[in-house]
């Protein structure tokens, strides 16, 4: 199977340099991960993220006339993390309670937004002086 653009495929990696990592990918191709393409975070040292013979997921970059293949961890990483409502578990975004129906949620929303409100107006009229108390006029 010879790999193509925008694919994510599982390889090997088969060797760790201070620039990158060689992935093997199977049926005779190596493709390179760029140590920028390793994480989303900052990548001093390599090792601290991948060691030889690790199987890892990339996407193929690109692919030049010379047959080198640049790799990506960190964009094949971001697509398992998909954000598609789908794949979103809705009972942590609502913080672990499961309502029933949508106007339950809308309901506790409009709650707690109300009482937030209210906290927000009374510490703003707290740092003001409560109006003309202050005796100055």
């Amino acid at each position: 199977m010879s790999v193509e653009v925008g694919q994510i495929v599982e390889g090997t990696v088969s060797g760790i340099t201070n620039f990158g990592a060689f992935v093997e990918l199977g049926k005779g191709q190596t493709g390179m991960v760029h140590i920028s393409e390793i994480a989303d975070a900052y990548v001093k040292d390599i090792n601290a993220y991948l060691k030889v013979n690790d199987k890892v997921k990339v996407k193929v970059l690109a692919i030049d006339q010379d047959g080198k293949i640049s790799l990506s961890i960190r964009q094949a990483e971001a697509l398992k993390k998909s954000s598609r409502p789908a794949d979103i578990d809705w009972s942590k975004e609502l913080g672990g309670q499961r309502s029933g129906s949508f106007e339950e949620a809308l309901s506790r929303f409009m709650k707690e937004s109300e009482e937030r409100q209210a906290d927000i107006k009374r510490n703003r009229e707290s740092k003001r002086g409560g109006g003309y108390s202050r005796g100055k006029w």
